[in-house]
């Protein structure tokens, strides 16, 4: 498909550092070092409950942006429950596998990877969700968090939280369909991606901060991924809230 506005849409509204920022030639050291550790493994998640949980406007009501986390684990259990409420299967119909969040066109262009640092019975590391087998592919095992922090404008809170959802767009999927309308309905895709994942994580007693502010390109080396094919939209860090002195 030919290149347009949508494609220039994308990439004019970048956050991009300058080329020679402070420690440009440390950041791409690491990056470049995580090449060496690639992992491939998939790890398959427990089933989520696809019955219980509380009233969604109860829900509703306390879901808050979080951004100071308590230094504790949550289980392998509650990152399936948050995944599946995010993206996971509901319903086969026909060739059609439909999900939790709609998408235009039920061609679900949202991909999700996790940054997991407190997760029980997971190594610190990077996983790319499998909605399809309820599992995650690792890529990468050690704690990348103060990585994905500095490339998100050194906001603390990504490096304290338990683990971080990353949306990616992997455009084509929509775009081969809708063309340069389809970018719209990506980002609306995300939204209620990460809309699900938001109320699931209260549900769940934790807490959810939604971030759009960071460095592309830094994100998307983290990732491993082609920008040009797929990009980093949306971050959503979880956790436990850390609780406040006299409230």
């Amino acid at each position: 498909m030919r290149e347009g506005i949508g494609h220039q849409f994308q990439t004019e509204t970048k956050y991009q550092r300058e080329p020679y920022s402070a420690g440009a030639l440390e950041r791409q050291k690491k990056r470049e070092k995580l090449k060496e550790k690639l992992v491939d493994k998939q790890i398959q998640l427990p089933a989520p409950d696809r019955e219980n949980g509380w009233p969604l406007f109860r829900t509703m009501n306390l879901r808050r942006s979080v951004r100071e986390f308590q230094k504790k684990t949550v289980s392998l259990q509650v990152l399936s429950q948050v995944l599946w409420a995010a993206s996971g299967l509901t319903l086969k119909a026909g060739d059609f596998l439909l999900r939790t969040a709609p998408s235009a066109g039920a061609l679900y262009p949202v991909d999700i990877y996790v940054f997991t640092r407190e997760v029980e019975n997971l190594s610190p590391g990077l996983y790319h969700f499998i909605p399809a087998a309820q599992a995650l592919r690792q890529r990468y095992e050690g704690d990348l968090s103060q990585l994905l922090s500095d490339a998100a404008l050194n906001q603390d809170f990504l490096a304290e939280a338990s683990f971080v959802l990353v949306l990616t767009a992997v455009f084509e999927r929509t775009t081969w369909k809708y063309g340069a309308r389809g970018f719209r309905y990506i980002y609306l895709d995300a939204g209620h991606v990460a809309q699900n994942a938001a109320l699931a994580a209260v549900s769940l007693g934790l807490g959810s901060c939604p971030v759009a502010a960071f460095f592309d390109d830094e994100v998307n080396a983290l990732l491993g991924v082609n920008p040009a094919r797929e990009s980093a939209i949306y971050l959503l860090a979880v956790g436990w809230p850390r609780q406040k002195s006299g409230l």
